[in-house]
């Protein structure tokens, strides 16, 4: 994957909810040392051709929440896994899978990894970002069969599927006022296609239907996004 790839990924973190004020991010320039909150890092797997590890640790955890409406009973992965899907954008076709907390340590601390320092206006560092690619190699021949054969290694890992018939931004305080026989107006008309989304990233469209009484949807078109993954 080109450098570039990696630069371009870390830079939209200058958007996410990380500190008060402008951010500026850079590349780490000790990557021997890893941040103390390495060890509570928000990390995704990008699922693609290639792949990629990715962390980010934040320093004040509460001001993330805060920036956030957290306090709503929001977790930490949950706050910042729209921050990596912005990021894995960058990596070429693929899916992110599902953010989660633990200690990132180790992909801090891998010399193989690229690493990023985030700091607010007044040059006080409030988040590090560590990227790793995937360490193969494959040559031209032999792209496709070690791309099947990583696909292949998770073949039987779940992922989360979702259909949204649409969707429409609140307020804190509106989304507060939500009560029973409140109606939300969605962004969508009826009879418009419904999107299928495969952990958060849209790889089809489809139409709602009725099967024994329970709710389905009737696949009507597939995106390149899904079929860059076969």
């Amino acid at each position: 994957m080109p450098q570039n790839a990696y630069a371009a990924a870390a830079q939209t973190l200058t958007h996410a909810p990380l500190g008060i004020g402008e951010l500026t991010v850079t590349a780490a320039f000790d990557p021997a040392v890893a941040p103390a909150s390495a060890a509570n890092a928000v990390v995704a797997t990008f699922i693609g051709s290639p792949s990629a590890e990715l962390a980010l640790a934040v320093r004040d955890q509460e001001v993330v929440l805060a920036e956030t409406g957290g306090q709503l009973g929001v977790g930490l992965a949950d706050v910042l896994q729209p921050t990596l899907a912005a990021a894995a954008e960058h990596l070429g076709s693929g899916v992110l899978g599902d953010s989660r907390v633990e200690d990132a340590t180790h992909l801090f601390s891998d010399a193989a990894a690229h690493r990023f320092t985030v700091t607010d206006r007044s040059g006080q560092e409030v988040a590090w970002f560590a990227i790793r690619g995937d360490a193969v190699r494959a040559s031209s021949a032999g792209a496709t069969s070690d791309v099947a054969g990583r696909l292949g290694r998770i073949s039987n890992v779940e992922m989360a599927l979702t259909v949204e018939i649409g969707r429409t931004r609140m307020s804190v305080r509106d989304v507060l006022g939500v009560e029973p026989g409140t109606v939300i107006e969605l962004d969508r008309s009826a009879g418009s296609p419904a999107d299928i989304l495969l952990n958060g990233r849209l790889i089809a469209h489809g139409e709602i239907v009725v099967v024994d009484q329970d709710y389905a949807v009737r696949v009507t078109q597939i995106l390149d996004t899904a079929d860059a993954l076969v």
